[in-house]
């Protein structure tokens, strides 16, 4: 296949950070994706639908010109947030989810929940007006090895959370691994987003030739049985499991530090990854389903009617984009891919 056409897809899962950074990385993401979840975890992070008002309004003014895009935000999920933010949430149209981060778990996740039981009032009012919870599904604690976390978590924190909320529809972000998978499939109400980097790399390309930082996010590359059961999901056809890049720009030198931040740089080339990772899979024809339809699907959401081409056509990731500062280095910087948009 030379050339594949597909409905405009979204993101449904998105970091794009603020001030002169969103301005930077957001035309990326509007040349692919019409609409994107907004992740809420900024400095101070959007807790409130006010809160989330003004962020859309700052994104908004960002978007380039003649450039058709709508935020979906989400609120910040902390100890403290009350049922009645969650009715206002229902009530305000533009706030589409809830976001839960253990606390420390991530990224800007230090104002995040202590103890889920303490939130229970809160999904007790997201089940009654339907509003989704996304989840990064990781422990924190210590003792558990890094690539359990996952595991850890589901077995912990997220079965008991479906036994006492079967209603409450859960995105569970960013799988990484078998157990996950297994989770998605069998939890009603409960379906999952999946990156570009959990499609086509395993941990070794973290350590290719020396510590590779720029393939470093959270929840980390787990090991290649966890990645084909990643593809095997993705490509099945199965409407559980759709789109989220979790793009999320750092400068090359927050990135290449004694303590660098978690996360991948993927909304320049985003849907040219995902087609690499399905045509490896020998799975084009599946890919515009889990692009387009699958995500604004459970979200309740009209599926886009217009169209997007991609062609073959090999180029190279640029080693670094001048963004701000020290530039941002894309996922897969310096490799060839096979496939652009048109």
């Amino acid at each position: 296949m030379e050339k594949l056409t597909i409905t405009q897809p979204d993101d449904w899962h998105l970091h794009v950070r603020d001030g002169a950074m969103l301005k930077a990385v957001l035309p990326h993401t509007v040349r692919q994706f019409p609409r994107a979840i907004i992740m809420p975890n900024l400095k101070p992070p959007i807790r409130s639908v006010e809160e989330a008002a003004a962020y859309r309004d700052r994104i908004i003014a960002a978007i380039p010109t003649d450039q058709r895009f709508e935020p979906l935000m989400t609120l910040y999920l902390t100890d403290n947030t009350s049922p009645d933010e969650i009715i206002g949430a229902s009530k305000s149209q533009f706030v589409k989810a809830v976001k839960y981060y253990p606390a420390g778990a991530t990224t800007n996740s230090d104002f995040g929940v202590t103890d889920i039981r303490r939130c229970d009032r809160v999904f007790e009012a997201m089940e009654e007006v339907d509003i989704p919870l996304l989840v990064h599904g990781e422990v924190t604690d210590k003792k558990v090895d890094v690539f359990d976390r996952e595991k850890v978590f589901i077995e912990k924190y997220l079965l008991p959370l479906k036994q006492r909320f079967a209603k409450l529809r859960i995105v569970f972000e960013h799988i990484t691994t078998s157990d996950a998978v297994n989770f998605v499939l069998k939890a009603e109400n409960v379906a999952a987003t999946i990156t570009p980097q959990h499609l086509l790399f395993n941990r070794n390309a973290l350590f290719q030739g020396g510590l590779r930082p720029h393939f470093y996010c959270l929840p980390i590359l787990k090991g290649e049985e966890h990645r084909q059961a990643i593809v095997q999901a993705a490509t099945s056809g199965n409407p559980k499991f759709f789109l989220g890049t979790d793009s999320a720009p750092h400068t090359r030198n927050n990135k290449e530090s004694s303590c660098g931040c978690a996360g991948c740089y993927s909304a320049l080339h985003a849907l040219a990854l995902y087609a690499e990772a399905f045509e490896r899979a020998d799975a084009l024809d599946k890919l515009e389903a889990f692009a387009s339809f699958y995500g604004p699907d459970f979200y309740r959401l009209p599926r886009n009617t217009e169209q997007i081409t991609l062609v073959k056509s090999t180029w190279r990731i640029p080693d670094e984009i001048s963004l701000i500062d020290s530039g941002v280095v894309p996922l897969w910087a310096g490799h060839e891919i096979m496939w652009q948009i048109q």
